[in-house]
């Protein structure tokens, strides 16, 4: 290791104060006991609030660390009350000590130096993270992130059919509008301020655009004309063919999903590869339901938590992280009776028991192999979406 390489980690792990003790992780554990860690996270979904209360109990029993999830409908509520938060000098107790984070709210918050960091370097279980082989968990929406936010799971877009009505699913973004052609009002996405349903626009650009390498790049206005153009022609014709003539959304991914479950659809989008073994399990879907994933590839990502600048509980809320990041929550998470998110740790890593962990985790009925899933496509950079969400307000919100 040269000289060099040390000088530069050892900035990185002091760039935010310098380091005494209580920076190591026993004097991060000592400090967090008794602290109350409040988690904004969305609440959309009742198989992630399950699991995030699961979790609330083990930090307890592990650590003596208080969990509350703080139950938001948007990320940037969360983002919002700590810009507030700024503006108004409370640079310290403030109200929020980790967020559930996505890829424009990150880079919002780290361009406004609103997030403490970095921290990832001070999880011991950060070492486990499959860095290599899955980059998202380094790389946010094309932002770095630079040990501001740690990963806790992946995610990739794939879209759920049932079989007792549709055979043969369209595995085109061109397919998937002929398709909608021959059964109009059988197809529809959550409302486009859900990640969803900015997501559903964002797979169909990646097919449509002439050279998708320029999502990886910010957006100007001369681009986003030019590269979204042909996205736009085939939405306004899938747009009247989709359910309810398009003119309804359902609000959410869960209530899309019930859609599907009551026969008023035929192909839902989701971002959890096993949410439809997990829903057929619990009963949710028929099981007739399965996965797929369209031709050219669909977009992954990671999910992250980030604690804000000016959080009151740094180190519970640094210990929640960890907690997040142990092989015990990882499988707990990846279990298709919980929430069947993908793991961002590298297996290869775990000791034996760990790894066993995941080898006896049930094989979802519904859920596609790696191989089936192939490698995810690098999410866009944040301004394509911010600018999807804010033409497609522009042009069809009357």
């Amino acid at each position: 290791m040269t000289r060099t390489f040390i000088a530069a980690f050892f900035l990185f792990c002091t760039s935010v104060h310098a380091m005494d003790a209580s920076d190591a992780w026993p004097g991060i554990l000592e400090k967090a006991r008794d602290q109350t860690v409040y988690f904004n996270a969305w609440a959309g979904d009742e198989n992630t609030n399950g699991f995030i209360a699961w979790a609330a109990g083990r930090v307890q029993a592990l650590y003596g660390v208080n969990l509350t999830h703080v139950k938001i409908a948007l990320t940037s509520e969360a983002v919002s009350r700590v810009v507030a938060e700024k503006a108004a000098g409370r640079h310290t107790g403030g109200s929020i000590d980790l967020i559930w984070i996505n890829g424009e709210n990150f880079l919002s918050m780290k361009e406004q130096g609103l997030l403490f960091g970095p921290f990832t370097q001070r999880l011991p279980n950060y070492a486990l993270v499959d860095n290599v082989g899955k980059p998202t968990t380094v790389i946010d929406f094309t932002v770095p992130v630079d040990g501001m936010e740690s990963p806790w799971r992946m995610a990739q877009i794939v879209y759920a059919y049932d079989t007792a009505r549709l055979k043969d699913p369209p595995r085109s973004i061109a397919a998937m509008l002929a398709w909608a052609r021959q059964n109009p009002g059988r197809i529809t996405h959550p409302r486009i301020r859900n990640f969803l349903g900015s997501t559903f626009l964002k797979q169909a650009l990646y097919e449509l655009a002439e050279d998708p390498k320029v999502l990886q790049t910010p957006a100007t206005d001369a681009s986003f004309a030019r590269v979204t153009a042909p996205l736009w022609r085939w939405y306004d014709e899938l747009k009247p063919l989709m359910w309810r003539k398009g003119e309804q959304f359902p609000e959410t991914g869960p209530a899309m999903r019930q859609l599907l479950a009551d026969g008023e659809i035929d192909i839902m989008i989701s971002f959890n590869p096993n949410e439809a073994t997990t829903a057929i399990g619990k009963g949710i879907l028929p099981d007739t339901v399965r996965t797929f994933v369209l031709a050219k590839g669909t977009i992954g990502n990671t999910s992250f938590v980030a604690i804000p600048y000016n959080a009151a509980h740094k180190e519970g809320a640094m210990v929640v992280a960890n907690f997040l990041l142990s092989p015990e929550s990882q499988a707990h998470a990846m279990n298709p009776s919980t929430m069947g998110n993908f793991t961002v740790l590298d297996l290869n890593r775990l000791a034996p028991a760990d790894r066993k962990r995941f080898e006896d985790l049930p094989k979802g009925v519904a859920t596609l192999s790696a191989a089936e899933l192939g490698r995810p496509l690098l999410e866009p950079h944040p301004s394509w979406m911010n600018g999807i969400v804010a033409e497609w307000e522009h042009r069809y919100t009357k």
